[in-house]
């Protein structure tokens, strides 16, 4: 297992900086993201760092308000996001904007008891403070992806995917009917276009982002070909066998929340057989979970020097001011560089150099 997973290192190592492409099928991948999971170091989840959150947290109790009811039974009807049912009663303990009644009426009967109940008690004011801070870290990428859409569309604007990824799925994409799932402002969607697919269904669940998506339909020539609608992961608006390539990109993760079994059972659902189902960016620290699923892996070249391309400096101190906050790195290095494209090892994470896909067979 050892030797193995050393040759596996060596592969990306040299992949990373040179000009080789690393296919990986899904006995190879699962020793790697076996190993993996021990050896190497833990990428942290999005927005986080060895101390805590790397954003900005602006948000108040106030900015749920954005939600309607559907998503607030999406987030509340369950625990979710790391939050459990008691620290979201003690957040909103002493809050009189009328959010705990909002919320608990889009909760299941049974827990909509509970919290009433354990929200009648007695709670202390740190305790109080810190939950409230707990669950507006918890849902700040919900809070933007709904209240400050722009801002999250301006993150993601620079973080361009790898060329070859695109081409690399070509072949799959041509003529096809496509899925982008978690589209945000539709960053896949128009790839898959420019690649050949036929129709894209841009499915995602904040408003902010599918107007977005909308806008730039009118300025573009696929209007036609781009359907945006609103969903999640775990509720795909799509009937059975509706596309013959399923893709997420930057979105889906091994996590209920953001897709998990319920979301992968869905892209499933609404993949024809012999369809594929594509993750592009995987988190590293989903690749087991994507292993054990007989996902394959594809990584390709040159990563060590991709970089984010924000349009000017204002736009870098923008992103880096919020959702960058506690980088001293990337704060540094824009102050000295003064330049707006900034390599991903300055951000610290993984750039999008690689994707998983699955092929979809429902004969088994």
């Amino acid at each position: 297992m050892s030797q193995a997973f050393d040759q596996l290192k060596n592969l990306l190592h040299t992949v990373k900086n040179g000009k080789k492409v690393a296919r990986l099928q899904p006995k190879a991948f699962r020793r790697l993201a076996t190993a993996s999971s021990d050896s190497l170091p833990k990428e942290p989840a999005s927005g986080e760092g060895p101390g805590g959150p790397l954003f900005e947290n602006p948000f108040t109790l106030a900015d749920f308000a954005v939600f309607d009811d559907k998503a607030l039974r999406d987030l509340f009807s369950k625990d979710s996001f790391g939050v459990s049912l008691k620290e979201v009663t003690l957040a909103l303990h002493s809050d009189n904007s009328g959010l705990a009644r909002r919320i608990s009426r889009q909760m299941p009967v049974p827990r909509r008891f509970r919290f009433l109940r354990e929200l009648n008690r007695p709670a202390s004011l740190p305790k109080i403070e810190s939950a409230r801070r707990k669950l507006l870290d918890a849902f700040f990428w919900e809070l933007t992806y709904w209240k400050t859409p722009e801002l999250y569309e301006e993150l993601t604007a620079g973080e361009n995917l790898h060329p070859g990824i695109f081409r690399d799925l070509k072949s799959s994409l041509t003529g096809k009917t496509v899925l982008d799932a978690g589209a945000g402002s539709g960053r896949a969607s128009f790839e898959c276009l420019r690649n050949g697919a036929a129709k894209v269904y841009a499915v995602e669940p904040s408003p902010g982002l599918l107007q977005i998506l909308e806008k730039k339909l009118k300025e573009q020539p696929f209007r036609g070909q781009i359907k945006p609608l609103q969903g999640r992961f775990d509720s795909l608006p799509l009937v059975d066998d509706s596309v013959e390539v399923a893709l997420s990109s930057s979105a889906f993760t091994a996590d209920p929340e953001q897709g998990g079994e319920p979301g992968l059972k869905e892209l499933m659902r609404v993949t024809r057989n012999g369809g594929k189902i594509v993750i592009i960016w995987p988190r590293p620290q989903d690749y087991e979970w994507l292993a054990e699923h007989g996902f394959s892996y594809v990584s390709l070249p040159g990563s060590s020097k991709m970089k984010v391309s924000f349009p000017n400096m204002k736009a870098a101190w923008r992103v880096a001011r919020r959702f960058y906050a506690r980088n001293q790195k990337l704060q540094k290095y824009l102050r000295e560089r003064k330049q707006p494209k900034v390599p991903f090892s300055v951000l610290g994470f993984n750039p999008p150099h690689d994707y998983c896909w699955l092929a979809v067979n429902k004969k088994q």
